[in-house]
């Protein structure tokens, strides 16, 4: 039997552009209520700078062609953050009033949210971060990696698209309600 700490949470994945954290150009979140996922969202973002390099492009697929008409990150985390309210009556979290996000390896996602916001002179509300990563390795540690995808196919999860931000969000999601 599994003891449950997080049943509400919004696991966040972003992909970048090129080597600065800042340049994210895609964004997903699954939202999870009671332990049951109630919201998805995905949506390109024109990046900040705005210009792909070589790596990046190859792990995602995403160029220029893809985010040139894209919102810019201001646009999109309105979005974003409106799934992040707490509903009424929830006071888990009611420090920050938003939901704790999750995420695979959240050094990487807290890092490029945290870049982009100073990039957008945006006030970061101090978001609470859990790291699926952290906790896989403590939960399985004989498994032969912790990438997002071997993880999750521990957990039951087949990640068919690795690197589409929503469907590596989806991913975390189900490992999430399963070890944390």
């Amino acid at each position: 039997m599994k003891l449950r700490t997080v049943d509400d949470f919004a696991a966040i994945d972003f992909e970048t552009a090129n080597s600065e954290r800042s340049s994210v150009c895609s964004v997903g979140l699954v939202v999870v209520r009671a332990g049951v996922v109630t919201d998805t969202f995905y949506s390109l973002i024109q990046p900040e700078p705005n210009y792909y390099n070589y790596w990046c492009t190859r792990v995602h697929g995403l160029c220029s062609a893809d985010t040139d008409d894209a919102p810019l990150f201001p646009e999109v985390w309105e979005q974003v953050d409106r799934r992040l309210r707490l509903e009424p009556g929830q006071v888990w979290m009611a420090e920050c009033r938003r939901l704790p996000l999750v995420a695979h390896n959240k050094a990487f996602d807290e890092g490029c949210l945290k870049a982009v916001f100073r990039v957008y002179q945006m006030d970061y509300p101090g978001y609470v971060f859990h790291d699926t990563l952290r906790a896989a390795r403590r939960r399985f540690p004989w498994l032969p990696n912790h990438q997002l995808h071997t993880v999750a196919a521990r957990c039951g999860y087949d990640l068919k698209q690795h690197h589409h931000a929503l469907a590596d969000a989806e991913a975390c999601a189900a490992i999430a309600m399963e070890i944390l």
